[in-house]
């Protein structure tokens, strides 16, 4: 049995981590064009709350998820979550 690994992004948001391909910076303008194609697709998910937006999730099915904390941020809680599972093999 599978076990779902959540991930908060922030504002009580979560994701799925078996989804998320990559956590990424929003700053580039590869990365703008990632977001715009997701808004015309319907597949871009603002997770901000009206914030800067910090962090771009990129998931397998091709959804964009905005988050306004930091991807190193969002990255560790990932790390953590895997972590702590790995732990539980008893």
């Amino acid at each position: 049995m599978t076990d779902i690994k959540l991930i908060n992004i922030g504002f009580g948001n979560i994701v799925s981590a078996s989804r998320v391909i990559a956590i990424v910076s929003p700053e580039s303008a590869p990365i703008k064009r990632i977001i715009t194609d997701a808004r015309e697709r319907g597949e871009l998910i603002d997770a901000t709350y009206g914030r800067r937006t910090r962090a771009v999730i990129i998931t397998d099915s091709g959804h964009v998820v905005l988050s306004a904390i930091q991807p190193e941020t969002v990255a560790n809680r990932f790390v953590t979550s895997k972590e702590s599972t790995n732990g539980d093999d008893t």
